[in-house]
Order: C-alpha cells, then sequence, then structure tokens
C-alpha cells in the first residue's frame, strides 16, 4: 500500500544483492581467465595498456557474462519456478520486467564500453552478445540442442573473450598462431559444458532440452565429452612443439596426462564424480590454457 492506503500497483525496484545474484558472480571466473590468457599470449607489455585490461576485465566478467546470466533467467523463470522457486525473478525478488530491464541495460553497457576498447574487441562483444541472447531466447534458444547450446557457451566463455584479451593489448586482430589455439581450447571447452549438463538431466528431460546425456545417455556422453577434452590438447602439444616452444608443450602435455588419470575415474560413475572432476581435471585444462598463452606471447613483455 502507498501512503493514502490504497493499493500501490508500482513494480518495487530490485534490491542490488538480488541484481548481483541474477548475475553470479561465481560464473565470471572461466572467462576473466580465458581472457587474461588471451592479454598474456598476445605478448604485449602492460606499460600504457592498463586502461584496456581493466576495462577488458569489466566487460568480459560483470557486463557480458553478468548479461548472459540475465538473459537465461528471464527466458528460464518458468522452468526456474518449478526447479529453482528460490532464484531472484521467479521469487518475486525480481519482479514484473525488472529481469528483462537489466539484461537489456548490460547489453547496452557491454556495447559502450566495447566500443571504446577498440573495433576487434566490439566485434568479439557483438558475437559474444548474439550468443548470449540466441543460447536463451526463442526462436534460436541454442540451449535446448546438446550440440550447439554447449558450443556457444565454450565459443564465448573461452575463445571470444581469449580473442578479446589478445585484441585489447594489441589493439589489432590476433596473429594466426593465437587465434589457432584459442579455437583448439574453445572446442575442447564444449566436452566441458557437456559435463556441466549431468546435474539436470531430468529436468532438461522433462523440459524437452536435448542435451547430450538425455540423447546420448550419460555414460556415452561423458566418453564424448573426454574425447572433446583431450583431442585438442594433443593438437595444441603438437603446434607448440611445431613451432618451437618444447617447454610449453611439455607442461600441456603433463596437465594433460593428468586429466586423462582423472578421466577414468570419471567414467566410472559420471554422474557422481563430475562436481570432483571439474575441480580437478578442469582445472588442469585451463592451467594448460595459461601455460600455451605464454608459450604464444611470453612473459618478456609482461
Amino acid at each position: 500500500m502507498d501512503r493514502s492506503g490504497t493499493l500501490s500497483t508500482a513494480t518495487p525496484l530490485p534490491a542490488p544483492r538480488d541484481v548481483l545474484e541474477l548475475l553470479k558472480p561465481v560464473t565470471w571466473f572461466p572467462p576473466i581467465w580465458a581472457f587474461m590468457c588471451g592479454v598474456v599470449s598476445s605478448g604485449v607489455p602492460l606499460a600504457d595498456r592498463w586502461p584496456f585490461l581493466l576495462a577488458g576485465v569489466v566487460l568480459t566478467g560483470p557486463l557480458v557474462c553478468g548479461t548472459s546470466q540475465a538473459v537465461n533467467d528471464w527466458f528460464d523463470r518458468h522452468v526456474d519456478a518449478i526447479n529453482e522457486p528460490a532464484r531472484p525473478i521467479p521469487s518475486g525478488r525480481i519482479a514484473g520486467h525488472w529481469g528483462l530491464w537489466i539484461a537489456l541495460t548490460g547489453t547496452a553497457l557491454s556495447l559502450l564500453v566495447a566500443t571504446l576498447a577498440g573495433p576487434w574487441v566490439l566485434g568479439a562483444t557483438c558475437i559474444g552478445l548474439i550468443c548470449a541472447w540466441g543460447y536463451s531466447a526463442p526462436p534460436f534458444r541454442f540451449k535446448v540442442s546438446g550440440i550447439w547450446g554447449p558450443a556457444v557457451v565454450a565459443l564465448s566463455y573461452e575463445g571470444l573473450t581469449w580473442f578479446t584479451g589478445a585484441s585489447v593489448m594489441a589493439g589489432a586482430l590476433p596473429p594466426t598462431h593465437v587465434l589457432i589455439i584459442l579455437a583448439l581450447y574453445s572446442f575442447g571447452a564444449h566436452g566441458i559444458m557437456t559435463l556441466n549438463d549431468f546435474k539436470a538431466v531430468e529436468g532438461d528431460r522433462a523440459t524437452g532440452l536435448r542435451s547430450l546425456p538425455v540423447v546420448l545417455g550419460v555414460d556415452r556422453a561423458a566418453r564424448v565429452a573426454c574425447v572433446v577434452m583431450a583431442a585438442p590438447q594433443i593438437a595444441v602439444v603438437a603446434l607448440l612443439v611445431q613451432w618451437g616452444h618444447r617447454a610449453d608443450a611439455a607442461i600441456v602435455a603433463g596437465l594433460l596426462v593428468g586429466q586423462i588419470g582423472l578421466m577414468r575415474r570419471l567414467l566410472g560413475d559420471p554422474r557422481a564424480h563430475t562436481p570432483w572432476y571439474n575441480a580437478t581435471g578442469t582445472t588442469l585444462y585451463v592451467f594448460g590454457m595459461l601455460a600455451s598463452a605464454f608459450g604464444l606471447g611470453g612473459a618478456s613483455g609482461l
């Protein structure tokens, strides 16, 4: 009620803590990590690039990634009302169309910061935002596919953010060898995203989402995910050796051997061991990304 005692129809402003929960800060780390790999792979001294570096961190984390979380929660609000009713939108803590307005505001701010960071960063940001909206919003809603859904997330979280890091430092298109490595790691991340689908098999099946665990079954999907994660890293090792970065290739190879050892336990019971593998094997995967980035750019300029 308002002060006159009559019912108020105005939608209340969401509390800052609820907006922050909607943007899911825990999901910002992977794209920021990939962004920093891009920074390292550029080999460009930080020197006078600090403002661009900070802008890139804000862009890839709170802005683009945060916006993607708001978009996803808005278009999944009916599903979340069943599966996660305590989320900010279905719980009513972010009421009315505020979820949509937050997503639109994040999109506009992302484009503004990207414009200031340079044309290549703007291009990558536009693709990332298209992926964010296309992943969750009709008519595309890529998330219903076990192929396209993980591919869109892997490209956004790993490839585009790595590209952004390298571009924001050099102010230009990254060299071909950097593009090849970031593409390989993006491909491998498809397997990581497939593992993330294991926790929601029943919900996905009930709501018509055709994730790989739903389509192939958990065991077969786990084997596919492991192959998809390992194969690109073998290619990375071979390329680093060919380009003369033998020490970095040895590090990536060692980390890959560790992952393969951990995969054996994962495949024994994929649903039970996926959280454990994400904390161990996926960690080795992203450290391999950083080792590759040092091999491409070296630490001499940092």
